[in-house]
């Protein structure tokens, strides 16, 4: 089954000028990992500092490896640097069959 994966990030205000940097390195190993079927960063409109990375993955075992992937020290990344809190990921994979 395919997944949506949901990455809320606060961005610290005195790194917005570093951001687009940072989240492109990160984001470009992201989209290179199998089973990433996209992504796209959407920001708040009423703060900009308030940005959600939205991932499609072919599975939610793809994003899995992903995110193990992200804790060994091939994976780590820059995006700490640019972070004001920890980021809240959330993934879904359950949809309800509404038969539209």
């Amino acid at each position: 089954m395919t997944a949506t994966v949901h990455l809320a990030l606060q961005l610290d205000p005195n790194a917005l000028d570093r951001a687009a940097a940072v989240l492109t390195e990160t984001l470009t190993a992201t989209r290179a990992w199998p089973g990433n079927e996209g992504l796209e960063v959407i920001v708040d409109d009423a703060d900009p500092t308030h940005v959600i990375v939205v991932e499609s993955w072919a599975t939610a075992a793809d994003h899995a490896a992903y995110a193990e992937w992200r804790t060994t020290p091939e994976g780590v990344n820059r995006l700490g640097e640019i972070l004001a809190a920890p980021p809240v990921k959330t993934v879904f994979s359950g949809q309800i069959p509404l038969g539209l």
